[in-house]
């Protein structure tokens, strides 16, 4: 892959990160953490809502991209989040609740948010 097509990506996945961050805050949730990294791992956003820490899992297509955008959270990808989110909630000593959430951001002649809360429990992934 071209270092400006990859540029271009990466460009385009941080708009998907802000339009879902900024949609997040519309919502009442409050963002704690923008791409939060562990070794190689990241978490996109980690907010906070009623009690409860959040790990989000943002993901941007083009209108035109078959791909959905909330399936390309592989199982892998799950178990990367999850053991992220246990470094997380081990550096600010936190055992309260948590959700595992996707939002999928769709370019088209507008952005499109669909948000899908308990999206998927990385716990029990091996």
């Amino acid at each position: 892959m071209s270092s400006a097509k990859k540029g271009g990506n990466s460009h385009f996945g941080k708009l998907g990160e802000d339009i879902a961050a900024a949609y997040l805050q519309r919502k009442g949730y409050k963002i704690l953490e923008r791409n939060y990294r562990y070794g190689r791992n990241e978490i996109d956003i980690i907010c906070s809502s009623d009690k409860e820490i959040i790990f989000v899992e943002v993901k941007t297509r083009a209108s035109d991209d078959i791909a959905y955008p909330e399936r390309a959270v592989s199982k892998a990808k799950q178990k990367n989040i999850r053991i992220t989110a246990e470094n997380y909630l081990e550096e600010i000593d936190y055992r309260g609740s948590t959700r595992f959430d996707i939002i999928a951001v769709l370019k088209g002649i507008k952005f499109e948010i669909e948000h899908f809360e308990d999206a998927f429990y990385p716990f029990d992934v091996i």
